[in-house]
């Protein structure tokens, strides 16, 4: 078992990867430079956390950041896994390390321990074709990827199926997308910064319907009140949030604590041409031609590969809804002659439904994670690992409540 073997979960920006792909040629010296001694308001834990950078262009002064956390037990046997947050633009360390699996979550001035943390989209199908590419080859088993972007007509356009299943929008609505002008069209045109009259009276109608106070990344989910008199609540949930609640405001809480200067420093980090960090940045963006590529024909090619493949969905997204997501991946299963394995069907958490899922070909498997946000790890922890683990171990879904009734 080598030591870049050891790291068990790696949360990056998005060009990161190549810090994976790279991390043998880093020196003992480079590793223990990065190595952090503790985080500002860390609780003692048991396990290593490195982070820093790695220069990949001297002459543009370019490098990428990471954030490596070692398993709590039995390191050297554990596999290595790399989490990539979509957006585009969007931190992996911010939005995925500290809002979702990552060991701790930030409350207040300190950080509370995560008991569901796993040290315990669209970039995905394109680095692993690049891995099972790479010379030498890279011990690739598979990849799992959450609420993804896999075909802009078909994933855009269940949302408004999405909407009106949830009773957010009314028939007469509905109507109006499939008649007058659906989302992938206003999608379009709001990328190239102009809606057309028609397809403006049908978002703007759709809009006063939804309202400005539900969240689009879950719709049953309370939002977080981001103004001066809401933080008195954040502060009452603060204690409780570390006991199993949501604290919907943790994305503020992240942004606060990653601003510390403190903080900053013992990341090993620091900003370079701007003033404050921010978990999500304008400056990567996707261009429409880009948008518009499917990459279900990629997943494809991973399958022929060898490699396993776990779509999931939290079941309350809005923005790439399940309905979109199951129909591809059916799909896809069809396409390539992948019989069912698995019929669809429930899966438990301990005596709970976790969500529902169907295998194809004991190699291509959707799941929908039952309650859970975009961001699935951030509103369903629990559930959320219990399907990480099934699908590191190479075990199937527990279709079977644990407890006796």
């Amino acid at each position: 078992m080598t030591q870049q073997e050891r790291w068990v979960v790696a949360n990056a920006m998005i060009s990161a990867v190549f810090f994976a792909l790279s991390m043998a040629t880093l020196t003992e010296s480079t590793r223990q430079a990065d190595k952090i001694t503790t985080l500002p308001g860390q609780p003692a834990v048991r396990f290593n956390q490195y982070s820093g950078y790695v220069t990949v262009d001297k002459m543009q002064g370019r490098a990428l950041f990471y954030y490596f956390v070692e398993a709590e037990t039995e390191p050297g046997s554990k596999p290595l896994v790399l989490w990539l947050n979509g957006g585009p633009g969007c931190s992996s360390v911010g939005a995925g390390a500290f809002c979702e699996h990552g060991p701790f979550k930030p409350s207040g001035d300190v950080l509370l321990q995560n008991n569901y943390s796993w040290n315990k989209g669209h970039y995905v199908p394109q680095l692993a074709q690049l891995i099972v590419k790479s010379k030498p080859p890279i011990n690739l088993k598979g990849i799992a990827i959450g609420n993804p972007l896999l075909d802009f007509n078909t994933d855009f356009n269940s949302r408004a199926e999405y909407f009106w299943s949830h009773g957010l929008i009314s028939d007469a609505t509905l109507d109006i997308f499939n008649t007058v002008c659906n989302y992938s069209q206003i999608r379009r045109q709001l990328q190239r910064g102009f809606l057309t009259p028609e397809c403006f009276r049908v978002n703007s109608h759709a809009s006063l319907e939804i309202g400005k106070f539900v969240d689009a990344y879950d719709v049953t989910l309370d939002v977080c009140l981001s103004s001066i008199q809401s933080q008195s609540h954040v502060l009452e949930r603060a204690a409780a949030a570390g006991v199993g609640e949501i604290d919907v405001c943790v994305e503020d809480e992240t942004i606060r604590y990653l601003n510390r200067k403190d903080v900053q420093k013992a990341f090993h980090g620091r900003l370079v041409g701007v003033r404050t960090w921010s978990t999500c940045s304008d400056v990567v963006r996707y261009e429409m031609d880009n948008l518009e590529v499917p990459t279900t024909p990629i997943l494809g090619q991973l399958l022929k590969s060898g490699l396993k493949v776990l779509v999931y969905s939290g079941d309350q997204d809005s923005v790439i809804p399940l309905i979109g997501t199951r129909k591809l991946v059916n799909g896809l299963a069809k396409e390539m002659g992948l019989n069912t394995t698995v019929p669809y069907s429930s899966w438990f958490q301990g005596r709970q439904v976790g969500g529902w899922t169907q295998v194809y070909g004991d190699a291509l498997s959707f799941a929908t994670i039952r309650g859970a946000s975009h961001e699935a790890p951030f509103s369903q922890p629990e559930r959320s690992l219990e399907l990480f683990r099934a699908f590191l171990g190479g075990t199937p879904l527990p279709a079977h409540s644990t407890v006796a009734y």
